[in-house]
């Protein structure tokens, strides 16, 4: 369903529940809401929890940001490197409001907040400016974003800054090629299960320079590691050891960052969801959204 929430056209899957502990799924970048298994989706809704999720703006069948201007890369890149502030097009924080005011058009007081990627980046973004309005936190296969961590895999950091070449084809080859990755040595995908991800993100719908203003808002956010020790709600970091995008460390640093968070590493999986690594997330997430769920 399209509600309208901080001023922008959202689209929002809710199961509806209201007498259930809520759960908040974030995407991360460049991700639509169908990024989240839909084991995953189905485990959380038969274990009790009302389950929302939405495509972040930008992205999906959310309201396009295409007024806004973008600046180039390189140039953002290299403004960085000279100390600079340069600004994107809008921010993590915008982001998180945008969370933040889907679970007030839901009237949703209090939400459990489980992000992956960029989508965890959100959730800490919100346990820092609404903490009242967070029963826990998950984080999966994200950053603090702290300088210094390692960035992607030299093969996953070719893909990103190899541009496609012009036509649909070209452009889904280019996305199958970055899906395929994503993905960690230690887990199988069903056979023309990363293609069909794909097939029906660009059927839903495609948004290259939607992604390209959520990576800059990603690297505009700067000062949010050292703001995690603030944070209060209970916490749970999963992360990839074999991640090509976000290498582990990066999971690592958020545990070490954010107090008595817990930190599950998954040898072999990378920056996907395969069934495998969706069963061994799914096993440890429930018991921790139950722990922490009102009685």
């Amino acid at each position: 369903m399209q509600i309208f929430a901080n001023g922008l056209r959202l689209e929002v899957e809710d199961t509806g529940e209201r007498d259930r502990p809520a759960v908040l799924l974030i995407a991360g970048m460049s991700m639509q809401l169908i990024v989240w298994p839909d084991e995953m989706v189905h485990q959380l809704h038969q274990a009790g929890f009302r389950v929302v999720r939405f495509d972040n703006r930008d992205m999906g069948l959310s309201q396009s940001m295409d007024d806004c201007l973008a600046p180039n890369l390189l140039w953002f890149m290299f403004q960085q490197k000279l100390g600079l502030n340069p600004q994107a097009p809008y921010s993590v924080q915008d982001l998180a409001q945008d969370a933040l005011a889907v679970l007030d058009h839901l009237k949703i007081q209090q939400a459990h907040l489980v992000g992956v990627s960029m989508g965890g980046m959100i959730a800490q973004r919100v346990c820092l400016n609404a903490p009242e309005r967070v029963l826990s936190m998950t984080n999966i296969m994200s950053s603090s974003g702290a300088k210094g961590l390692p960035g992607p895999k030299s093969a996953m950091r070719r893909i990103l800054m190899t541009p496609p070449a012009a036509g649909p084809e070209a452009a889904r080859q280019h996305a199958l090629r970055f899906v395929k990755g994503l993905a960690g040595p230690g887990f199988e995908h069903p056979e023309g299960s990363q293609q069909k991800l794909v097939d029906d993100s660009i059927r839903r719908s495609s948004r290259p320079l939607g992604a390209y203003r959520q990576m800059l808002a990603v690297m505009a956010d700067r000062g949010r590691a050292a703001l995690l020790h603030n944070i209060q709600a209970p916490t749970l970091v999963m992360h990839g050891k074999a991640d090509p995008l976000l290498p582990y460390a990066c999971g690592e640093d958020i545990a070490k960052r954010i107090p008595h968070a817990k930190l599950l590493g998954i040898d072999g999986m990378g920056h996907d969801f395969p069934p495998g690594a969706v069963t061994l997330l799914t096993n440890r997430l429930l018991p921790f959204l139950n722990a922490h769920s009102p009685a």
